[in-house]
């Protein structure tokens, strides 16, 4: 009876996930369909642009043109026109002329006719007449004013479609997620000299399979990457996975995108748990700070809570390594000036940060079993383990469990960087710049961890969402390699 209440059970699971996953298609499918309505209006809105400029150039062109040859028409007129003007007045005085001589040829006096014929040699010798050119200075042709548009008719006839550059392929297994980095590397189907350069897109989600449409983060663009790979650093890994695309781009159109692909993006992420702090802590988030006025407020917020949580919230769950973390401790007190992380360790290597303010006076970072006393302090317990800063007069550095310490003969970083090995019983700080070791704890962990942190006089700022460095990992195989060194601090818990 059980085993086919089981197998109906995963019948029941397998099913609701299938449906999720056609869901999930249904809406891209309809998503895609307003895309192709809403690209295509795009389209013809464009074409009717471009073929409005065209028109625009072709009436510029013809009117400019259209001047040029009215121009060489009136040049021409005008040219003629004194030509003409030149050939009348020549004429008006050869005409004359010529009525003097026939006049002379009348005179009987030998002498009066030799000075007559003397004068009218020396008027015809001068007369415009003879010096004026009975050729036109332009001709009546404009055939260096026409125009022939067969080619531009081929070429514009020839005009097709943009081409459009084919989608990438991400080649997953040359993708790699490490130090908070994602490299992710892809290749063009096939040689294509136009492409100018790629469009990345990523977005975080804690689904895996295809991108969904519904209840998702905005995609982030990383544009104009001319390789075929690029590293997306700095990241900040607060979900399970990432979705990431590429697109290829020529000068003039970018072009499909490529199959998306989602990878794990696997860290430790937790908050700070404010409702057991201590009431001298100001807590925020992945914020701490020693308040002095006793954290009135957060006591007074604390109250409304509790009235406000007689009753279970039927959407909680009570089974994630969150919530069981937070059970229900009172408040730490005394000079615990303590905060834990709202996530439990449980398993597996996790890593995370702390950075310090320059005048913060004493803090210690370590880790303490689920469920400390309200008066435990870091490190003095044996159910705790630490390493602790204090800069009140003059600084010392120690490593701290079971109410022994070490003290540490190095400098104190800027950020510290703890490394659990839940499985494995390892407890290490590094230098979070350098990542050099500045101390290791080894034993046997028997309960689930949580992170913990004790602030006086200053404020605390943790980064998590982190996966173990790779430099981190290199010094834990090396030091494992060689047999590593055990604290004295350490015993088997």
């Amino acid at each position: 009876m059980d085993e086919e209440r089981e197998t109906l059970q995963r019948i029941v699971s397998t099913l609701v996930n299938k449906n999720d996953e056609i869901h999930n298609f249904i809406d891209m499918l309809n998503h895609t369909i307003s895309n192709v309505q809403a690209n295509s209006s795009n389209a013809i809105s464009e074409l009717d642009e471009e073929f409005d400029g065209l028109y625009s150039v072709l009436h510029e062109m013809k009117g400019s043109m259209a001047n040029t040859i009215q121009q060489e028409e009136a040049r021409k007129i005008q040219a003629l026109k004194d030509q003409l003007s030149q050939c009348s007045r020549a004429l008006e005085s050869s005409e004359e002329l010529l009525e003097l001589a026939v006049q002379s040829l009348d005179i009987k006096n030998p002498v009066e006719l030799l000075e007559a014929a003397r004068q009218i040699k020396d008027s015809a010798t001068v007369a415009s007449a003879f010096r004026l050119s009975l050729k036109p200075k332009v001709s009546d042709s404009m055939t260096h004013m026409m125009v022939d548009f067969a080619l531009e008719k081929r070429m514009l006839q020839a005009v097709k479609f943009l081409p459009v550059p084919k989608a990438p392929e991400i080649d997953v297994a040359a993708c790699l997620v490490a130090d908070n980095c994602i490299t992710i590397s892809w290749k063009m189907p096939e040689e294509d000299s136009r492409i100018d350069h790629f469009v990345l897109e990523y977005r975080k989600t804690n689904f895996d399979g295809l991108p969904r449409l519904k209840g998702e983060q905005r995609w982030e663009l990383v544009d104009y990457i001319k390789a075929t790979q690029y590293t997306l650093s700095g990241l900040k890994f607060d979900t399970k996975y990432m979705n990431l695309r590429v697109q290829a781009c020529n000068k003039a159109v970018a072009g499909e995108y490529s199959d998306p692909v989602t990878l794990e993006t696997k860290a430790f992420l937790f908050s700070l748990d404010s409702t057991s702090s201590h009431p001298n802590l100001k807590v925020e988030d992945t914020y701490v700070e020693w308040d002095p006025t006793g954290g009135k407020g957060q006591e007074k917020i604390k109250g409304k809570e509790n009235k406000n949580s007689s009753t279970a919230s039927p959407k909680r769950s009570t089974n994630s390594p969150r919530a069981s973390a937070r059970g229900s401790r009172d408040r730490f007190a005394g000079e615990s000036y303590t905060v834990l992380g709202d996530t439990a360790v449980e398993s597996g290597q996790h890593y995370w940060e702390v950075r310090a303010q320059k005048d913060c006076k004493s803090y210690s970072v370590g880790v303490t079993y689920r469920n400390p006393g309200k008066f435990d302090q870091l490190g003095k317990t044996n159910s705790s383990w630490c390493i602790h800063i204090n800069n009140w007069l003059q600084t010392t550095f120690s490593a701290k469990h079971n109410n022994k310490a070490k003290t540490l003969d190095i400098p104190v970083p800027d950020r510290i960087g703890v490394y659990c090995d839940f499985d494995g019983g390892q407890l290490s700080f590094y230098n979070a710049s350098s990542k050099a070791l500045l101390h290791t704890f080894r034993t046997k962990f028997t309960q689930p961890l949580l992170p913990g942190f004790m602030i006086w006089c200053g404020g605390l700022t943790v980064t998590t969402g982190l996966q173990v460095p790779s430099a981190v990992k290199t010094l834990q195989k090396t030091e494992n390699g060689l047999g590593g060194s055990t604290s004295s601090l350490n015993n088997v818990a």
